[in-house]
């Protein structure tokens, strides 16, 4: 994908001021794709000096929002967090919906607020009809990716930001959303930053596939390899008669077919086996290869469910487990002996239903570990059902939890809501940054744990629950029990056996993990050439395994066909320079740690004050927040 760049005779601020005093758009001034999205905006009755709208203004609302639109949120969440770390120093972050109705956003938005712009923000719609010109909306009317430079939207109040989006498609392909990155000052040299937004989107999209099938079966399959678990993969959902339901944009180009010649086909026709046959192989966990029409393609299951061991594969496969692409626990301790018995440990805590506390930084891969605990348990089978209580807003994350009754509250969905609790029944529940969970629900939570029971909003009955507990954070939970912003109760009803995860920069494995990671992604014999293998070596890997792996993702993406060893030139010029310049020094470690500490006994003093502890340290509360979400892990 290349850089679009205006044209020499592309003038908007000319544009703006000829449309201004002459009441109408002059020919000549603007890109193709730019003139004729402000003359749209025309005819929606667009004004260029248009103030701002909030379009929803309370927080039922917003809540009801951002309820209807869960499946696209928690598709996107991990690439939210990835991007804000990686970019959001300096840009925005945004995920809208099909509506171009912002959900949610990553990144320093305190500019925004400085500039006047605070209807950049969930809750508010960005289309093209109500907005004019901008990238979230106009990507989503053009239904591909949309740059739009200093001076060309067509709200005079953006013209010193940039944004590039690109939209998001549900498995029948249809526009499901966008991602949008937002920067103040010119595109200039954007190809990286597009390459990985649209990197990001892929692997949305492949995780709304898998989870848009939870009762089929989901199966990923390339022309190489090596290209198996990357977002290059075609997925294909698939009855268990055998029927095609769904095929990602990635099979319909793998298969040279569109989409709606390839859904109701049967998939033996493509595959060339029997439903039973492949169905058996798949089972048996095998990346299997096949010859057909379309060509010689490799293939494996990304989703089985359970039941379709018992009704569609001989009874002398049926007791061997469905490939799982989560690794073991032998795997993520090996090369490192105390890590290896930290998780011994845990796995035999669990096994005597003792709840397990996984600490370590945003990204060092809490949730691997916690699916790898469920995996060896007995629980295996059964559920595994996570919940990020940080990425929940407060006034949902009860409902979430705890499900509700039909009419429980104003906006509740017709029949009720199973509750993440209830959906764990008999199996594995991991909640996620439990340190953020507001107080008023640690109340509630600890009652279900301490009596096994639950009852939905609005249900007089309660029903028993078993659930085997896995809990993570990256918050000192000792320390927030000290300050009141967690109960001490809870704390000691949770913190059964506490597993340290080591941030990437501590752990002395890295070649084993980078190996271990290739491997799992589809880069069988591939290794990093001895000056990246340095490089990578001597960073400090602030987004910890969560980093890594998508720098690695797009290291092998980038490969040539038969290249085995990844170096230099495999990397983007954006990612070479942040590694070269990303070693850290210990003085800055010390500075970094002291300017934390000084913020934080100034909160301290001033009772959580911001605008008073700013005032204190001889800084704007701007400052204070945006050094605190720097130097936060």
């Amino acid at each position: 994908m290349s850089t679009i760049k205006t044209a020499p005779t592309s003038n908007p601020r000319l544009a703006r001021e000829r449309l201004s005093v002459e009441g109408q758009l002059p020919d000549g001034f603007l890109r193709a794709e730019i003139d004729a999205s402000w003359r749209r905006s025309l005819g929606h009755g667009v004004t260029g000096n248009a103030g701002q709208e909030v379009a929803l203004t309370s927080a039922a609302s917003l809540d009801l929002l951002l309820s209807s639109n869960r499946p696209l949120l928690d598709a996107a969440s991990a690439e939210l967090d990835y991007l804000g770390a990686r970019q959001g120093q300096d840009s925005l972050i945004i995920l809208a919906n099909a509506d171009a109705t912002i959900l949610a956003i990553q990144g320093e938005s305190g500019v925004l607020r400085q500039r006047g712009l605070g209807d950049i923000a969930p809750g508010t719609c960005w289309s093209e009809a109500s907005r004019g010109t901008n990238a979230l909306g106009t990507a989503l009317v053009e239904a591909r990716t949309v740059q739009i430079d200093c001076g060309e939207h067509f709200l005079e109040r953006l013209s010193d930001f940039s944004c590039t989006s690109v939209p998001i498609h549900c498995p029948q392909g249809e526009l499901f959303g966008v991602l949008d990155l937002t920067r103040q000052g010119p595109l200039g040299r954007l190809h990286d930053r597009t390459a990985l937004l649209a990197l990001a989107v892929m692997q949305i999209e492949s995780r709304l596939f898998c989870n848009s099938f939870p009762e089929q079966i989901v199966l990923a399959f390339h022309s190489r390899r090596q290209y198996l678990d990357s977002c290059w993969q075609g997925l294909l959902a698939v009855s268990l008669d055998g029927r095609i339901l769904a095929a990602s944009n990635q099979a319909c180009q793998l298969l040279r077919s569109d989409r709606t010649s390839l859904v109701g086909q049967r998939c033996d026709s493509l595959l060339g086996l029997r439903v039973e046959q492949w169905l058996a192989r798949l089972q048996a966990g095998q990346v299997d290869s096949v010859e057909t029409a379309k060509g010689a393609f490799h293939y494996k299951a990304l989703h089985l469910p359970q039941r379709s061991l018992a009704v569609s594969v001989p009874a002398t496969l049926s007791r061997t487990p469905p490939a799982s692409t989560t690794p073991s626990l032998e795997t993520l301790g090996a090369g490192n002996s105390r890590f290896a018995r930290t998780l011994r440990m845990a796995r035999q805590g669990l096994a005597s239903e003792l709840p397990v506390v996984l600490l370590g930084e945003t990204g060092s891969g809490k949730e691997v570990v916690a699916r790898a605990l469920h995996q060896d348990s007995v629980r295996a089978g059964k559920p595994f059902i996570a919940v990020n209580c940080a990425a929940i807003p407060e006034g949902l994350i009860e409902s979430e939890l705890f499900g509700y009754r039909e009419g429980a509250f104003t906006g509740s969905r017709r029949g009720g809501m199973v509750g993440r609790l209830q959906q764990a029944h008999g199996g594995t529940l991991f909640l996620d940054e439990v340190g953020d969970m507001p107080l008023a629900l640690q109340a509630r939570l600890l009652r279900v744990l301490q009596e096994r029971k639950v009852a939905p909003l609005g249900a007089a009955q309660e029903q028993d629950l078993d659930i085997a507990l896995i809990c993570a954070t990256h918050r000192d939970l000792k320390q927030q029990v000290a300050d009141q912003q967690f109960r001490e109760d809870l704390y000691y009803r949770l913190n059964g056996i506490s597993v340290r995860l080591p941030a990437l920069r501590e752990r002395d494995d890295l070649p084993a993990l980078i190996d271990s990671l290739l491997a799992r992604l589809g880069g069988h014999g591939v290794r990093l050439s001895d000056e990246l293998a340095q490089l990578f070596g001597a960073y400090h890997w602030p987004g910890n395994i969560r980093q890594l792996e998508m720098n690695l993702r797009l290291l092998l993406a980038m490969r040539e066909d038969g290249e085995q060893v990844l170096g230099l030139d495999h990397l983007p010029d954006d990612l070479l320079d942040e590694l070269r310049s990303g070693t850290p020094q210990a003085k800055a470690e010390n500075l970094r740690d002291n300017q934390l500490e000084l913020i934080r006994q100034a909160l301290d003093r001033h009772h959580g004050n911001a605008t008073a502890a700013a005032a204190a340290l001889g800084i704007s509360r701007a400052t204070l927040y945006r050094k605190l979400k720097q130097m936060t892990p």
